[in-house]
């Protein structure tokens, strides 16, 4: 898990900032040192009929009780039957609704598997977009070129900042507040519950601002903000990678981006360069606790320098 979530944290997408070719998927998950066979699904219990699962890929939240399955991303088509698996051992008969957090292939790459199945995927409708076309998804030293989803795989029902579903016992908003780790992320509240899926608009480590496909910075602050001021002290917030967290260190990694955008942003203004930035390390204080910090701020400074 340490190693993923250090290589999602140096995804990049400018294409144009790399001079090799684009590596195939099973080249790039094998960077990611994934395992599809022999990685297994581990749940932990989030709730009465609500738990996450831990595999390969996103952070899998499900909903299972007498009305059906809910999930919360889809992960790999290669985990989408040990996720059935673990469905099924949680009591559920089938996955019925599928809320994809973004479009990135890392949350949504099971979609297809589902959605042959005859699963219902939801999305914002920014995702829809993106998953109809092809995208250059970069990370460091690699490059990746996502394919348009299959027509199977797209979500069937989509919305623009805000849908509800009234699911066993649970009223779940679907929420959009505008640009963050993509531009169409949505964060999946389960009032009655008091737990958030917040997709990788929230991580455990550094978050990657996909700025090349419209990712903000100052858009991902204010979109945890929106949804903070949602929770209490009491809040189950689950990342899009990484353990279960709580209020304060949500409330902890927002102003930890805060304190960064805000001295990237004077730097930038005093004409420094993304080098200079760089050497300055704008993320003091921050990098025992959240990693490397090398995206970030390189995606960070391409945000506001826009």
């Amino acid at each position: 898990m340490r190693k993923f979530l250090c290589v999602v944290a140096m995804l990049c997408s400018n294409p144009s900032a790399y001079s090799h070719e684009y590596m195939s998927f099973e080249e790039v998950t094998a960077a990611f040192g994934m395992d599809f066979e022999n990685t297994e699904i581990r749940a932990e219990e989030v709730g009465p009929g609500r738990h996450v699962l831990f595999g390969a890929g996103g952070n899998v939240l499900v909903s299972v009780g007498e009305q059906g399955v809910l999930m919360v991303d889809s992960q790999f088509p290669q985990m989408i039957p040990k996720l059935e698996k673990a469905v099924s051992n949680l009591g559920g008969d089938g996955i019925d609704f599928t809320i994809n957090t973004h479009w990135h292939f890392d949350h949504a790459d099971g979609n297809p598997v589902l959605g042959r199945q005859g699963t219902w995927m939801v999305a914002q409708s920014n995702s829809r977009r993106m998953m109809a076309g092809a995208h250059p998804i970069d990370l460091v030293n690699l490059a990746y070129l996502q394919p348009p989803y299959p027509p199977e795989a797209m979500p069937v029902i989509s919305f623009t900042n805000h849908m509800q579903f009234h699911l066993n016992g649970n009223t779940i908003d679907l929420l959009h507040f505008g640009p963050a780790h993509t531009t169409g992320d949505t964060a999946v509240l389960f009032l009655e519950a008091n737990i958030v899926h917040m997709g990788d608009v929230f991580n455990a480590t550094y978050p990657f601002i996909d700025a090349g496909n419209g990712g903000d910075i100052e858009g991902m602050i204010r979109f945890c903000r929106k949804v903070l001021e949602r929770l209490d002290t009491e809040s189950v917030v689950i990342p899009g990678h990484g353990p279960v967290m709580g209020y304060e260190a949500f409330a902890d990694y927002i102003d930890m981006l805060e304190t960064i955008s805000s001295r990237i942003s004077a730097m930038i203004d005093a004409g420094m360069s993304l080098e200079q930035v760089m050497k300055a390390n704008p993320t003091a204080g921050f990098d025992e606790q959240y990693g490397d910090p090398a995206t970030l701020v390189n995606r960070a400074y391409t945000s506001l320098s826009r």
